[in-house]
């Protein structure tokens, strides 16, 4: 039995509410590819919780997707046991990213622990690794920033005595590292300076969360509503 009246309206909404899990899907894994390849970039130990939260943000990004999915096909066909399996899963995500964000400020300090000890193993492999070399070279350029707490961290790497990374120079040429000059270079140190950024940007990713659960709320209520009709349609019936 097709819903009537104010439900129509309720299942209109819903549509559009789908559009927007999904939507929210797809930012949600974008979100989780890109924080683990910068973690991956920069810690190496990947059982660390620091490690396993962008899994995580994936993870419900996809399950997202596949209850977005769910959704649909339970309000297109007004099928009572798909749109209850709909509702319980929106819940179960909620659920999963408030643990996400308790586990992302419980472990933030661990987060950031980790990625001071592993820039520093980093620096150590830099003279004999030319991947390793490459990617601290990005970062020193991106961030403006040198060394792991300030660019006397380089003196203690074998065969950077005298010398940082050219990627530490203001004005970044061939072999400027060399013989330095502290006023030609970048003398702050790159674990503040991308834990500041990250702080900078915690509200926006905050903002985000916040939207994401709004619509998550409200598709739980529709979905009730839509049960509800759905259900008194079959006790008429």
């Amino acid at each position: 039995m097709a819903v009537e009246g104010g439900m129509k309206c309720v299942k209109f909404l819903l549509y559009v509410l789908l559009l927007a899990f999904c939507a929210c899907a797809v930012g949600l894994i974008a979100v989780g590819v890109g924080t683990h390849l910068v973690l991956n970039q920069t810690i190496t130990h990947g059982a660390t919780p620091g490690f396993l939260l962008p899994v995580v943000i994936i993870a419900v990004g996809a399950f997202l997707f596949l209850v977005a999915f769910v959704g649909c096909c339970g309000a297109c066909k007004e099928n009572y046991c798909l749109m209850i399996t709909f509702a319980i899963f929106l819940s179960l995500i909620m659920l999963v990213e408030v643990a996400a964000a308790i586990a992302g400020y419980v472990f933030r300090d661990k987060v950031r622990s980790e990625f001071n000890k592993d820039f520093r193993q980093q620096m150590q492999n830099y003279p004999k690794d030319n991947q390793t070399a490459s990617i601290l070279d990005e970062m020193q350029k991106d961030f403006k920033c040198c060394g792991a707490a300030n660019y006397t961290d380089w003196e203690k790497i074998p065969t950077m005595t005298n010398r940082v990374p050219d990627s530490c120079c203001v004005n970044v040429t061939n072999n400027c590292g060399v013989n330095f000059t502290v006023r030609d270079i970048h003398v702050e140190g790159c674990v503040e300076k991308i834990a500041a950024w990250l702080r900078k940007n915690v509200l926006v990713v905050a903002a985000a969360a916040l939207g994401i659960a709004f619509v998550e709320i409200l598709g739980i209520v529709l979905a009730c509503c839509l049960v509800k009709s759905i259900r008194s349609g079959y006790e008429v019936m």
